[in-house]
């Protein structure tokens, strides 16, 4: 009972910030402490289907409480010109509050040519992937448009399985956010089919591959991923900070503190339970 309460809570966490561009629900599932277990129940989801479709239907009841009773709200806040920028930096902290349990799951014992090049590999990705042309997949017009919208859909779920990489963001890049957010507020279902269709193929293949990399190159992969996960920084920080006035960004540098240690003390929960699962077991 207490895992499923569990996973329906870091569902929750997750689903609360989909919406917010900047936000990776990857880094999100890191910093929960989730991130492996669902790599797993996705890439080998034929292997024990029962046990992982029970497992994911447990986190997309919390992902999907999260996304259609908090994540509006969380959006409004960040628009807002008294909470944006605290909270902004509140998700700072959130997301370093993450990245010592990567570099823990590295287990790096010293420096090497590897130690150095996975995390700029992981670092270059990201910005190789916000260099994307604008409004490049807006078209929606005969085969073509179906290709752009399926292929659209693969590279948002690259984006939602890959750490550091906001799927809100993409869809924004990409110049279709409206069009989708209006699809599934209308529930069109015809113009979500080829999105969804790329979306569905996309999360299996990518985390298929991830699976296979976390089990054969442990220390690499989590290296790259941290580099994620750092090349994600800067599209949190707010360029209005510059101009901000000292009382209040001294009120941000507190809020991030916060987002790090609200993220940590959640990280160690989760290990401590999942240290008494494997006693139990």
């Amino acid at each position: 009972m207490r895992n499923t309460i569990t996973t329906v809570l870091k569902g929750f966490c997750i689903g609360s910030t989909m919406t917010v561009p900047g936000i990776s629900g990857g880094t999100m599932a890191i910093a929960v402490n989730i991130y492996d277990r669902l790599i797993s129940a996705v890439s080998n989801f034929f292997i024990d289907p029962k046990k992982n479709i029970i497992f994911l239907l447990k986190f997309c009841l919390g992902a999907g409480l999260g996304f259609f009773l908090i994540s509006k709200f969380i959006t409004s806040l960040l628009n807002s010109p008294f909470a944006g920028l605290p909270l902004r930096f509140f998700f700072l902290g959130a997301i370093a509050g993450g990245i010592p349990l990567i570099f823990r799951k590295t287990n790096v014992k010293r420096i090497t040519p590897a130690v150095i090049l996975c995390p700029l590999a992981g670092i270059a990705s990201v910005v190789l992937i916000t260099m994307l042309p604008a409004g490049l997949f807006s078209s929606s017009d005969g085969i073509s448009g179906f290709i752009l919208q399926l292929l659209a859909g693969f590279i948002i779920a690259v984006a939602l399985v890959l750490p550091g990489i906001s799927a809100s963001h993409m869809l924004l890049m990409l110049g279709i956010y409206e069009s989708i957010i209006d699809s599934i507020s209308k529930f069109d279902i015809p113009a979500l089919i080829a999105p969804g269709a790329g979306l569905v193929l996309g999360t299996f293949l990518t985390a298929r591959a991830l699976d296979k990399l976390l089990n054969s190159h442990v220390q690499g992969t989590y290296l790259v991923i941290l580099g994620f996960m750092a090349g994600s920084i800067p599209e949190l920080f707010p360029a209005e900070c510059f101009g901000a006035p000292i009382y209040t960004l001294l009120f941000c540098v507190i809020c991030a503190f916060i987002g790090f240690i609200v993220l940590k003390k959640v990280i160690d929960i989760a290990e401590d339970n999942s240290d008494e699962g494997c006693r139990e077991n």
